[in-house]
């Protein structure tokens, strides 16, 4: 472990041109979907994976590691998050999620704000997860702005794509926004898309200055990218009627590019959905009706979308995501348990690791990027000291974009600072 550990430190320092390394002889889970391999190797070079499999041979001059006894994985891809917007967050200085009193909404860019230093980006790379898809939240309008897809490495900058996708409120939240109603909420939106169409053919006349003006002209560019398909459109709706209000939309906006978000209700439209080649970033475990969008709720909702052939990936929405996005490895290992209970549909292994992996990847539609190690994606490797998806496991070594990463965080150094306690003439937190 000793010397894992100092081979992985030694990584850090070099650059990234100059590394081919070779993580040897573990269980390998390449996060496409497939089956964990048997003593598997995983080859990267310049910050790109070369190949991954058994049978893998080992470049002369590559740094190898030697992974016999653990597992080799891609790595934990957050299906939707706040990370690096919010350091604390009952602290309103701190958090950079929201922005109720702002005259903006769908303008909102988040991405040259994402905070890389924060204690909490250390925290959940400590526990497997290498990118994130980050969205603000709605405040005063159903849009709440556009997102981006980052990475959690250290001393890198920290935006993978910016202008990932608008993220939108529908149903009942999107209702609160507008006014009280879903009818309202879809009223608001059409009527930002039509002010927006207006903005295209006569920017000069459209206004958008004024202090009461519905859409700002940086509103109205925006959503311009979504009506024409160059900016993802993230809806979070639940309810079945809901998500089938969103699916008829591009009827009227044919070149929308739709992803839904929670989806709670999803499995019961699931042939709808598949029809419409639409993704899903589902609420990983939404098991009972916490609301009247969610009568439905099932714990085989997952599942049965993913059996009906949607491409579905799980967040933490709607769970208590108070200790961090690196649950997604514990939703996700639940999904196993469930396929094993009578009544129940659940995942398999492979296809349960996607979802924390490849799918939300292929959701914001940079699946030939990130989220699995087959060749030509971004070496995000992270070597596990058992199953991923078990509770009892933890990391070992972590690579993003080849880069070995520090395997510290505030957690671990709060930890070791007061794991001996003693006597002083002022309090351990006073001390250098």
């Amino acid at each position: 472990m000793k010397a894992l550990l100092l081979a992985a430190a030694a990584l850090i320092a070099a650059p990234v041109s100059a590394q081919t390394v070779a993580v040897v002889g573990g269980t390998l889970a390449i996060g496409d979907g497939s089956q964990p391999i048997a003593n598997g190797t995983v080859v990267f070079r310049d910050g790109r994976i070369v190949a991954a499999g058994t049978n893998v041979a080992v470049p002369a001059g590559a740094t190898v590691v030697d992974a016999h006894g653990k597992w080799i994985a891609a790595g934990i891809v957050a299906g939707f998050t706040n990370l690096g917007l919010v350091d604390a967050d009952g602290v309103e200085e701190s958090n950079d999620e929201r922005a109720g009193k702002s005259p903006f909404n769908a303008a909102i860019d988040i991405a040259p704000w994402i905070n890389p230093s924060a204690d909490v980006i250390g925290n959940e790379r400590l526990g497997g997860v290498t990118r994130a898809v980050v969205a603000p939240g709605s405040a005063g309008s159903i849009f709440a702005g556009q997102g981006a897809v980052i990475d959690l490495g250290s001393g890198a900058p920290p935006v993978t794509k910016a202008h990932a996708f608008q993220y939108v409120e529908l149903g009942e939240d999107g209702g609160r926004q507008a006014g009280g109603s879903r009818p309202a909420a879809f009223a608001m939106f059409r009527d930002a898309l039509a002010q927006a169409a207006d903005y295209r053919r006569s920017p000069a006349s459209f206004g958008g200055r004024e202090k009461d003006s519905l859409l700002k002209r940086g509103d109205a560019e925006a959503l311009l990218a979504v009506i024409d398909g160059r900016t993802p459109l993230l809806v979070h709706v639940e309810r079945a009627s809901d998500i089938l209000a969103v699916l008829a939309l591009p009827a009227t906006y044919p070149k929308l590019r739709l992803i839904l978000l929670g989806a709670t209700e999803g499995w019961t439209v699931a042939p709808q959905i598949e029809a419409a080649h639409v993704p899903v970033i589902a609420a990983a475990i939404a098991d009972l009706p916490a609301a009247f969008e969610k009568i439905a709720a099932t714990e085989s909702n997952v599942g049965r979308m993913t059996r009906a052939g949607i491409p579905v990936a799980i967040s933490t929405v709607g769970a208590n995501t108070a200790p961090g996005e690196h649950i997604l490895t514990q939703l996700a290992g639940n999904l196993v348990g469930f396929a094993k209970l009578p009544g129940a549909t659940g995942l398999d292994w492979g296809q349960a690791f996607a979802t924390i992996t490849s799918k939300p990847a292929q959701a914001m539609g940079m699946d030939g990027e990130i989220g699995s190690l087959r060749p030509g994606r971004r070496a995000d490797v992270v070597l596990w000291d058992g199953d991923p998806l078990e509770l009892s496991s933890n990391t070992v070594a972590i690579w993003i974009d080849g880069r070995a990463q520090p395997m510290t965080s505030r957690q671990t150094q709060l930890r070791d600072r007061y794991r001996v306690p003693g006597e002083g003439a002022l309090p351990k937190a006073y001390e250098h």
